[in-house]
């Protein structure tokens, strides 16, 4: 392991005490660790930086340059390392956030004016895509994901689940009929998702049983808030999360159908996220501020 700096240190310490016992007594290591670390330097560098004599030390004309490029070399770390420190702690910068168009424009876009209020010093780099992003790769603070959550070194706070439900036009309800069962669906316009995690199936109740049926449609989109208005606009019948459909099921805009078949549908939702303990502050008043009012979000 590269440690440059540690031997930098402790150079610079024999030089300000003028002495290898006092420096390893300083340093809490032994003199002839002192010395040997000393040694690896000027070999390493190929230069002798300090001579050395029964009475006291002296710098070369190299060390005495290598004793004040560490020593600021050193102190410029200190500045970095306290920098990151205060701005860690700081209610201030900027929180990069993924969620999906849904959730984003019905749950979290509602919520961001209360947050400026309370937090006006933090930014929110808001991304709304319903594929799943690498947190690493893309530099997110935090995304809202819906579904089950793989197994990952990142950490999830759980913010609740919402029942999925099949849902129709009146209008394409009354030019296709209303399906009744499980088979009817089979001739119904069943729009869906073209993301690679999405299956060409719906999870529906048969028999007593949970079975995965096909379906098949003439529209295949890459986030829900697309498939919402294409069923709204009497395209076919959607599959979407409760919280989705809400607004428009209670305005008769849509309409459930085959709500016996599809009661345990859930989806569940989690905020999942980087950093534990050493989490950046502003992450974590984002989280703890926003976290509780999406749950009422999804409750209704």
């Amino acid at each position: 392991m590269d440690n440059r700096t540690g031997e930098m240190q402790v150079f610079l310490r024999v030089v300000e005490t003028g002495s290898f016992s006092e420096a390893a007594r300083l340093l809490r290591l032994t003199p002839s660790t002192v010395s040997k670390l000393v040694s690896r330097v000027e070999a390493r560098l190929g230069v002798r930086l300090i001579e050395r004599s029964t009475r006291a030390l002296s710098l070369t004309a190299e060390g005495q340059l290598y004793y004040q490029r560490g020593q600021a070399l050193l102190q410029e770390l200190d500045r970095i390392e306290q920098e990151i420190t205060c701005g860690a702690v700081a209610t201030g910068g900027t929180v990069r956030v993924n969620v999906s168009v849904a959730i984003g424009v019905l749950g979290l876009e509602p919520i961001l004016p209360d947050f400026w209020r309370a937090y006006p010093n933090i930014a929110v780099d808001l991304s709304l895509s319903d594929e799943i992003v690498d947190l690493y790769l893309d530099r997110t603070d935090i995304a809202f994901r819906i579904g089950t959550l793989p197994d990952s070194g990142m950490l999830a706070r759980r913010i609740g689940s919402s029942r999925r439900k099949i849902v129709a036009a009146p209008a394409y309800l009354e030019r296709a009929g209303v399906p009744r069962t499980v088979e009817d669906l089979a001739r119904h316009n069943c729009l869906g998702f073209n993301f690679r995690r999405a299956e060409p199936v719906w999870p529906l109740k048969e028999s007593g049983r949970i079975v995965d049926r096909a379906v098949n449609g003439s529209l295949l989109a890459n986030n829900g808030e697309t498939v919402r208005r294409m069923a709204l606009a009497g395209v076919g019948v959607a599959r979407l999360g409760g919280y989705h459909a809400r607004a428009d099921l209670n305005a008769g805009r849509l309409v459930e159908v085959l709500a016996d078949v599809v009661e345990p549908d859930e989806e569940e939702m989690h905020a999942v996220f980087l950093g534990g303990q050493r989490m950046p502050q502003r992450v974590r008043v984002f989280l703890d501020f926003v976290v509780p009012r999406l749950q009422g979000f999804l409750e209704g």
